[in-house]
């Protein structure tokens, strides 16, 4: 009789037992296996944790750097940004005071005066009359302030003075690449530790509109050399380096993001979990970054000059530039609400399952209903039906895809690819549950 063969390797290398493996050793191979699953699973657990973590904390420097290269590289865009500065009626009311104190502090109201109380000497007015228009030096300015406020109010209020602005820095050299480098002569400039506005860009207008209204030359007429300091910081060079650096790398920070979710959650042990996980953090991190630009918005009023008596105007400022910031904050944090939506709707739950069950019964009686009046779906039908999940993952990506590819999404833009999205899911579900009642 032949002796029982002895295990030995095969020819990948692995050992084999010779024969059924009984009790004792069946035992120690399950052992073996979890032991090997459990570090498998805890090595993807731990890169996708890793992964994901990245990705989360990546999320609030990408929208933000994405937001400054656009005011950047975009004209349409700063101009969109900066266009409503010029209509805001702080903005108005700071260069209004501002261009009327320039004209008032022009005119040499003394001399005017004197020649008046000298042409009355002249004519041999009574003394008394004489005194008092040389007296009458504080109550001329009152009047003349009066006047120029109101023809620099008429120029500064009007649509002309608007569609200037729009001109103006349409040609100039972008507020926020001012911003960021420091140099030009836009609306916007950092000089040292100050943010400024400068008025020389915008007033172009009155030096053609005031010449013959008011009491002074066109050369007299505050111009390019005028700036109203805004914002006094010492810590603007350390942000103006940081902005900088996220405008450079602003074009890639939001495919890196995509990136490292999607590899994270490819190599989750759980993928639905995954990807609640990540809208989750996401979502937290955009509530903080909005937190932290109502810190930041604070800080920036605090540090308005006390003589500047613009407050108001910094405000209105700060709003105006952030206003497309926290647009696209809004839409990230709608995204991921809707990410960790659709990761719960596929889940076990039972609100999960009963939503599930109501829109497949829903779909199949709709498609019960398309194959009765005789419209048949045919090999278009079949295919649906037997890669329902082929259909549903491309629906879903093509969605996602047109919303990264969306230049500026808003998040009235995300709810309109969802219903579109949701629109071809119905669409598709009751084609292929025609074609299921055909075949019964």
């Amino acid at each position: 009789m032949d002796p029982p063969a002895a295990s030995g390797p095969d020819e990948h290398g692995r050992y084999q037992p010779s024969g059924p493996l009984d009790d004792a050793e069946r035992t120690e191979h399950e052992r073996l296996r979890r032991i090997v699953g459990m570090r498998h699973r805890r090595m993807r657990l731990c890169a996708a944790s890793l992964l994901l973590t990245l990705a989360v904390l990546l999320a609030p420097v990408s929208v933000t750097a994405s937001w400054l290269n656009s005011e950047v590289t975009d004209t349409d865009r700063y101009e969109q940004t900066v266009s409503p500065l010029a209509r805001d009626p702080a903005v108005q009311k700071l260069v209004i005071n501002r261009v009327t104190d320039g004209l008032v502090h022009k005119i040499d109201v003394r001399k005017i005066t004197e020649t008046l109380a000298d042409t009355l000497a002249d004519q041999d007015a009574p003394r008394f009359l004489v005194d008092a228009v040389r007296s009458m030096d504080e109550e001329l300015k009152g009047g003349l302030r009066t006047g120029v406020h109101y023809a620099v109010e008429k120029v500064v209020t009007s649509e002309a003075f608007a569609k200037a602005w729009d001109t103006i820095q349409r040609g100039a050299h972008t507020a926020a690449t001012n911003v960021l480098t420091g140099e030009g002569g836009g609306a916007l400039e950092i000089k040292g530790d100050t943010i400024t506005l400068n008025v020389g860009t915008v007033v172009a207008e009155l030096q053609k509109q005031l010449i013959g209204v008011t009491l002074v030359g066109a050369e007299d007429i505050p111009g390019a050399d005028k700036s109203i300091v805004l914002v006094r910081n010492e810590h603007l060079s350390e942000a103006r380096d940081a902005a900088r650096w996220l405008g450079v790398v602003g074009p890639w920070l939001p495919l890196a993001v995509v990136v490292l979710a999607g590899l994270g959650i490819w190599a989750a042990p759980s993928r639905r979990v995954a990807l609640m996980a990540a809208g989750i953090g996401i979502g937290i991190m955009m509530c903080g970054l909005l937190v932290g630009l109502a810190v930041v918005r604070q800080i920036v009023l605090d540090a308005v000059p006390p003589a500047a008596q613009s407050r108001d105007a910094a405000a209105a400022v700060y709003d105006t530039l952030m206003r497309f910031l926290r647009q696209a904050i809004y839409t990230a944090l709608f995204a991921a609400l809707l990410t960790v939506m659709a990761g719960y709707l596929y889940g076990h739950g039972r609100g999960a399952t009963a939503l599930r069950s109501a829109a497949a019964r829903s779909t199949d009686t709709a498609g019960h209903a398309l194959a009765r009046t005789g419209i048949k779906p045919g090999v278009v039908g079949q295919w649906l039906r037997t890669h329902r999940s082929l259909t549903t993952g491309v629906v879903l990506g093509a969605g996602g895809l047109a919303l990264f590819l969306w230049n500026y999404p808003t998040p009235g833009s995300v709810a309109l690819v969802l219903l579109l999205v949701v629109v071809v899911l119905v669409i598709l579900g009751i084609l292929a549950a025609a074609d299921g009642a055909k075949q019964r």
